[in-house]
């Protein structure tokens, strides 16, 4: 059955894979090009991740936070094994501010904007 929740958990299920094939394979371009730019990447993959992880599955947040600690260490363990790529306790910080940012912006959105939407329709 195709819902809301259904496609966010395929799109997660896709982002792991492309996330988890950037990671893992011998990067094709220059790294040092743009400063900090690996870190970027890894806060911005894990905000997306967040995202869709938590319209996936409503988990709660300290699961939500777990699972993707536990998979952002597992990523740092196999790149430690390869040799065109290294692991760095960083990036696993880096990741970690990616799900920051996702609650930080869901705790604004709920703050904000969902507040400030008109609930009472019928006074004209």
């Amino acid at each position: 059955m195709i819902n809301r929740q259904n496609i966010f958990k395929l799109a997660l299920a896709i982002t792991l894979v492309v996330v988890s094939y950037l990671v893992f394979s011998k990067p094709s371009y220059n790294i040092n090009t743009i400063p900090h730019f690996d870190k970027i990447g890894h806060i911005g993959s894990f905000f997306v991740l967040s995202y869709l992880t938590y319209f996936a599955f409503k988990p709660r947040w300290y699961i939500l936070a777990i699972v993707l600690a536990f998979y952002a260490i597992f990523i740092e363990m196999v790149q430690s094994q390869l040799s065109y790529r290294s692991a760095s306790f960083a990036d696993v910080i880096a990741d970690m501010i990616g799900i920051l940012l996702f609650y930080f912006t869901q705790w604004l959105y709920n703050r904000y904007f969902k507040a400030s939407r008109f609930v009472d329709n019928s006074a004209s």
